[in-house]
């Protein structure tokens, strides 16, 4: 099983970046589990409607040449599904069925392209709350942690 998280932007905090790497420690007792960044475009003129479809656009060209075609795609999207921990546990095991590689991606600060929401396989909704995409990154990596450890039994979830 692989597991990637496809994200745009750089992780520029350390703090966080250490969060990542712990969890990505955690779950290689699982999965083979990657973070792959993808290069954000500057939205200096993003109130303009076209420019903020270029930029997302873009974005979206620069996520889809990381993906292969056979890949199980979630994407992470506001108008996503939303799971508890344990359904999200239950779905994981779906997914691993249809793929032997499942890429989570997150978007630019400016969302989705339109090619890739057509691309995703999942659309999945972390929180009605708003977080940072940088924190997105830990929030994720966590959920999937906890999702193998329901899925083994173990202690974590509680």
């Amino acid at each position: 099983m692989k597991i990637t998280v496809l994200a745009v932007g750089h992780q520029k905090s350390k703090a966080l970046r250490a969060l990542q790497d712990e969890y990505t420690k955690r779950l290689s007792a699982f999965a083979k589990v990657s973070v792959v960044e993808v290069k954000d475009e500057p939205d200096r003129h993003s109130e303009r409607s076209k420019e903020k479809e270029h930029i997302v656009n873009v974005e979206a060209e620069r996520v889809l040449k990381k993906i292969n075609p056979k890949d199980f795609v979630v994407l992470l999207d506001l108008h996503g599904r939303q799971w508890d921990s344990v359904a999200f546990s239950k779905v994981m095991a779906d997914w691993q069925m249809q793929a032997s590689h499942i890429v989570f991606v997150i978007a630019g600060s400016l969302g989705p392209g339109e090619a890739l929401v057509k691309r995703a396989d999942e659309r999945w909704q972390l929180s009605k709350l708003t977080f940072t995409h940088l924190m997105t990154r830990i929030l994720v990596l966590e959920q999937i942690y906890r999702g193998f450890m329901i899925h083994a039994g173990r202690k974590y979830h509680k």
